[in-house]
C-alpha cells in the first residue's frame, strides 16, 4: 500500500515527507494505522549516522501508537480495531529472551539499528523499487502506517488516548521501568534524578508513586527544573548555577540519597550520581553514552553497600508493564501529557530541533489520516 513517511536520505541530513509503498504484512505481522509517534534522542542519532551498520535512505522511529488495520494468519492477540502501542523488538529465542529478559535480548542491535526485518528485507521501498531501510525497531513509525511483529504491538485500552501513548514505548518505559521494575525504591527514601528530560521525568514519576521522598531533580533547564517541581519534585537543583551538586543534596537528605536515576549519560554526572549515595545506595544509569565513553569512581566507596547497574528499556516486559503505565496514567498518577509537545509529521525538524535545544520535554508527531 501507498503510505506517507520522514524519509532522511544522507548522514547529517533533514526530514522530507515522501510518498513510499509499505510491504504487506507477513503471517506474524500487524498492519498498524500509526496515529501518534515519539521522537528522542536515538532517532537524531540515526539520522546523524551514530549507527554504522543503518544504511540510508531511511524511515525512523520506535515509539509508535495506533489502531490495527490488518493481522497476519497466525496472529492470535490482536484484531482489526485494537489499540496498541509498538514497543522494541526482541528475537524470543536467545538465552536472554528465555530468561524473560528481553531487555537484554542478543540480537538486539541487529533488530533494532540495521533498518532490515531479520531475514534481511526491507519494509518499505520507493516507487521504483528502490529499497527504504525501515525496519528501525521493526516499525519504523515516523510513517502513518507501520508492520510490527504482534510480540512488541501491545494491545491497550481503548480509553487511553491513543494520540499520546506513544510516549509510553520508549522514552516513559525506559524513565519509569528503571525505578519501577529494577530500582524498586522504598516509600519515604531520598530519591535523586539527573536530567529531567522525557525519560528523567518519568523516572521522578515513578518515584512518587512508590513513595519517595524528598525527590530532588537536578538539570540546568529552569523550565525543565519548573515542570519537574510541578508534577513530584520536592526540591530541584540547577546545576549550571551550583557550586557542588553533591554537596547541595547531602544538606538537602543529611545522610545522602538512598537511590539516584542518572540519565545524561555524561561522565561528570555519572560520578555525582554516585558520590551523592548513601551507604548501600543504589544508582542507575539509563543515558545511553557513545562507545569508547569511560566514568570514573573510587573503588573503596562502592565497598560500603553501594551499587551502580546500567538498565535498557526500563527492565520491562511490554506486555504487563505498558498497560500498568497506563493505568498509571489514567489514575492521574503518571501525567505524561504534561511532557509532551504535539507537533504535525511535517513540522518533524522543528520537533527534533526544539527537543535538542530543550524547549520541548517530550515531542510527539501526529500523522494525517
Amino acid at each position: 500500500m501507498q503510505i506517507r513517511a520522514a524519509v532522511c536520505n544522507e548522514k547529517f541530513g533533514k526530514w522530507a515527507m515522501e510518498d513510499l509503498i509499505l510491504d504487506d504484512p507477513r503471517e506474524d505481522e500487524v498492519l498498524v494505522k500509526v496515529i501518534g509517534s515519539g521522537i528522542c534522542q536515538t532517532d537524531v542519532h540515526a539520522r546523524d549516522g551514530y549507527f554504522p551498520a543503518l544504511p540510508y535512505p531511511g524511515v525512523y522511529g520506535h515509539e509508535g501508537a495506533g489502531i490495527v488495520e490488518a493481522v497476519g494468519s497466525k496472529v492470535t492477540k490482536l484484531k482489526a480495531g485494537d489499540h496498541v502501542v509498538m514497543c522494541f523488538p526482541w528475537c524470543g529465542s536467545c538465552p536472554n529472551c528465555k530468561h524473560h529478559l528481553q531487555t537484554y535480548c542478543l540480537d538486539a542491535f541487529k533488530l533494532k539499528l540495521t533498518g532490515v526485518r531479520a531475514d534481511g528485507s526491507t519494509l518499505m521501498k520507493r516507487k521504483d523499487g528502490q529499497p527504504v531501510y525501515s525496519a528501525f525497531f521493526q516499525q519504523s513509525s515516523f510513517g502513518n502506517y507501520a508492520i510490527a511483529n504482534e510480540r512488541w504491538a501491545i494491545k491497550v485500552k481503548k480509553e487511553a488516548p491513543i494520540e499520546l501513548l506513544g510516549a509510553l514505548a520508549c522514552g516513559v518505559n525506559t524513565g519509569a521501568g528503571a525505578v519501577l521494575n529494577a530500582m524498586k525504591p522504598r516509600a519515604g527514601e531520598a530519591f535523586v534524578v539527573f536530567g529531567v528530560g522525557g525519560v528523567g521525568l518519568a523516572g521522578m514519576m515513578g518515584a512518587k508513586i512508590s513513595g519517595c521522598d524528598p525527590i530532588i531533580a537536578v538539570d540546568v533547564h529552569d523550565n525543565r527544573l519548573a515542570l519537574a517541581k510541578s508534577i513530584g519534585a520536592t526540591h530541584t537543583i540547577n546545576a549550571a548555577r551550583t557550586t557542588d551538586v553533591v554537596a547541595e543534596i547531602r544538606k538537602i537528605t543529611g545522610l545522602g540519597a538512598r537511590y539516584t536515576l542518572e540519565t545524561s549519560a555524561m561522565p561528570k554526572v555519572l560520578r555525582q550520581a554516585i558520590d551523592c549515595l548513601m551507604p548501600g545506595g543504589n544508582c542507575i544509569l539509563v543515558g545511553s553514552a557513545r562507545d569508547g565513553t569511560e566514568a570514573s569512581f573510587e573503588m573503596p566507596y562502592l565497598q560500603n553497600g553501594r551499587s551502580v547497574r546500567g538498565v535498557m528499556q526500563g527492565d520491562s516486559l511490554p506486555e504487563v508493564f505498558v498497560p500498568e503505565m497506563i493505568d498509571h496514567m489514567l489514575a492521574g498518577r503518571m501525567p505524561i501529557e504534561r511532557l509532551i509537545t504535539q507537533y504535525a509529521i511535517d513540522d518533524i525538524n522543528q520537533a527534533a530541533a526544539d527537543a535538542i535545544a530543550g524547549k520541548t520535554i517530550k515531542p510527539l508527531l501526529k500523522h494525517k489520516h
